[in-house]
């Protein structure tokens, strides 16, 4: 560790405008990937400053107080088969934090990452007041260290799964003077949208409001209050007991997909393709197998929910539960 970064996301304050004289940098995209394709932005900046959220168009694909942009891998497979974090402007490593496990955050682990919310982690100093934050990156894969000059698209280390995060992505946090930026709209305050020329970004990265809220296991097909709720959500199963796998869905548009997977120790259980041929504001599809013969093998079970509009991945969630011995 060459600088700490512990207390680097609890003095940041709610995104403010930029002043007059600021001249940002611009941004690229700060991993290596498709957007769209083989990642996909999931959370924005909170612009809300009570307890609600909401994105910079005034949608809800944020979450309360939330400092900065989500960019997700699509699954742990690709976490692990090595995603590169990239400068998403040139400037001076100005700290890094690395040491952290590649751990999902649970309830029991919440207070050990206290203060470390931010994971493994690199930030870097574009002057002028203006840095990015990195984080959740992979245990061991920091490539860079404090003091090193970097530029655009260089590699700062790989996406992985550390700090307060429970899916391999990077949290990009953009700041002026301490306090966060939105980069897709810095100079608007209680409006719905920006004009592209205000957009820190030298890219286009489209937005939709259509996205996933959830995705759980069941051992019965689930009523849309228990979805809603969180009571839908099994812990555990027995290896006689159905499998079942939800997902719940916002403001999907008719003929999107949602492709619903799941596999265990003996490899893929089901892969079930669903088109929304009439979405409502809200809505939740879901499909399961019953137990096979002799019951299912114990061990740890993943599905994913992906929700996709022709070739375009919108949103994928995934879930995961143990089935008992």
């Amino acid at each position: 560790m060459t600088a700490r970064l512990g207390t680097a996301l609890a003095i940041l304050t709610l995104a403010v405008a930029l002043p007059a004289t600021a001249q940002p940098p611009k941004l690229s995209l700060p991993l290596d990937c498709d957007i769209g394709r083989t990642c996909y932005i999931e959370d924005y900046v909170d612009t809300d400053p009570g307890p609600g959220q909401r994105d910079y168009t005034c949608g809800i694909k944020s979450r309360d107080d939330h400092r900065g942009i989500d960019f997700m891998l699509l699954s742990f497979d690709d976490m692990e088969a090595g995603v590169n974090v990239l400068a998403a402007a040139s400037g001076t490593v100005a700290a890094t934090r690395d040491g952290m496990a590649d751990t999902p955050v649970t309830a029991e682990t919440r207070d050990a990452i206290r203060g470390q919310e931010c994971g493994n982690a690199v930030r870097v100093d574009h002057g002028d007041g203006w840095q990015t934050l990195y984080c959740h990156m992979k245990q061991g894969s920091l490539s860079v260290r404090q003091g090193d000059m970097v530029k655009a698209g260089d590699v700062l280390g790989q996406v992985g799964l550390s700090g307060l995060t429970n899916a391999p992505h990077v949290h990009l946090g953009v700041l002026r003077d301490g306090q966060i930026v939105d980069p897709f709209a810095p100079d608007a305050r209680d409006t719905c949208g920006a004009p592209l020329d205000q957009s820190l970004w030298e890219i286009t990265l489209p937005y939709d409001p259509a996205g996933l809220f959830t995705a759980g296991f069941s051992t019965a097909v689930p009523e849309f209050e228990a979805v809603r709720s969180g009571a839908a959500r099994a812990s555990t199963a027995q290896p006689d007991q159905p499998i079942v796998l939800y997902g719940h869905v916002f403001y999907a548009q008719p003929g999107d997909l949602l492709t619903l997977t799941a596999e265990g120790p003996q490899g893929e259980m089901f892969t079930h393709e669903i088109t929304l041929d009439a979405p409502q504001a809200q809505l939740f599809r879901a499909f399961g197998r019953k137990a096979p013969e002799g019951g299912w093998e114990p061990g740890d079970y993943r599905g994913y929910v992906r929700l996709t509009r022709g070739e375009t991945i919108l949103a994928v969630r995934h879930a995961d539960i143990p089935i008992a011995p």
